[in-house]
């Protein structure tokens, strides 16, 4: 697939536009774009959430089967709440204004097994700006596993995709530090797009977090509560951060409403401005909780930051209303479900449309 795919010019001042608002509102309210004192709130939340209950197991200090089961979903809980987020925020760089500070919380990643680096090419350059293109966009690869686009070859297991589904999203995290990152490394490459040379630096990095990593969450577990009580552990809470991580995705995409974009052979081009491809191939859920919000780093508010994704999310809601006006005005359909369990229902339908043609 060509890297070098081209948008359709504007075909109205819809972007200008909207960024003139949007930039109104920070300015008339004296708010920075960037993460304020809740964001912090929330860091020290997650990280919480991810630590305290890892001492406790290791430690032994509850041994109740049921206490020891419940630490295991908080601590899958903080693992997917770091990512969306901490990390997500800062290696967009809408943590902070200081680039030291998105660099360190950036990092997180690599704490929890990942590798910024990887996740930065893979997310910000691919995904953000090629949204669902096939053969681009890496997050609606799943082949061949799943089918996620009608440009994807069909098989007989994709029948059943809308049920087997809640399994392998769960598979997610432990497949992404244990293969998919190592593969990337190798080939550096991110998909069909080759990675910048490493520098030594970037090497130690890489190895050090990794070698960090096995030692924290694999050799010291086994080594003080043993393998078997590790095993189960360590699968509850990957298992589940990979079920949360993979839902929040995969509802802002791939569901009844949201575009698949083809550029056009010819001339290499794809029907729409960038910002309108955005919000075609982008839903929103459950804006109105609050709770769900909080704990998905407002990207269920995804329409927002893929066309901001240089704000914080905790800004998300307030902008939200200036781009759903916008869209109104312009006649651009603003995809949108009130409730998690409609998003759920409705990539539920997507799948089984995959799987069937």
């Amino acid at each position: 697939m060509n890297l070098n795919l081209k948008f359709a010019p504007g075909k109205a001042d819809f972007f200008s536009t909207l960024s003139q608002r949007v930039n109104s509102y920070f300015k008339n309210n004296s708010i920075e774009r960037t993460a304020n004192s809740e964001m912090v709130v929330k860091t020290v939340f997650m990280f919480s959430l991810y630590f305290i209950p890892y001492f406790i197991l290791i430690g032994s200090v509850v041994t109740n089967i049921w206490g020891m089961l419940g630490l295991c979903f908080v601590m899958g809980l903080g693992t997917a709440g770091i990512g969306l987020s901490v990390m997500h925020d800062a290696n967009h760089g809408s943590y902070s204004s200081k680039s030291w500070v998105n660099n360190l919380l950036g990092i997180s990643l690599n704490m929890v097994g990942g590798h910024a680096i990887n996740w930065k090419v893979q997310h910000n350059v691919l995904h953000h700006t090629y949204t669902n293109v096939d053969g681009i966009d890496d997050d609606i690869d799943i082949q061949p596993w799943m089918r996620m686009s009608t440009h994807q070859k069909k098989y007989r297991l994709h029948k059943y995709q809308y049920i087997y589904f809640w399994g392998l999203y769960s598979l997610l995290y432990i497949f992404w530090i244990f293969v998919l990152d190592y593969g990337k490394y190798f080939k550096s490459k991110v998909g069909n797009m080759h990675l910048k040379p490493m520098k030594f630096s970037d090497h130690l990095i890489f190895w050090g977090f990794k070698l960090f990593h096995l030692f924290l969450f694999v050799g010291l577990p086994i080594y003080m509560v043993g393998f078997e009580s590790w095993l189960v552990s360590f699968l509850i809470m990957t298992l589940f951060a990979g079920l949360v991580l993979s839902l929040v995705f995969q509802l802002a995409h791939t569901v009844e409403h949201t575009a698949f974009p083809v550029a056009d052979i010819e001339t290499n081009r794809l029907d729409d401005e960038w910002a309108i491809h955005q919000i075609k191939t982008t839903a929103n859920f459950a804006t109105h909780n609050k709770v769900i919000s909080w704990l998905v780093g407002g990207l269920n508010f995804q329409i927002e930051h893929h066309l901001f994704p240089k704000i914080s999310h905790v800004h998300y809601p307030a902008i939200s209303k200036i781009i759903k006006k916008a869209c109104a005005e312009y006649g651009i359909q603003y995809i949108e479900y009130r409730r998690m369990r409609y998003a759920v229902a409705s990539h539920v339908a997507f799948l089984k449309q995959m799987g069937r043609g």
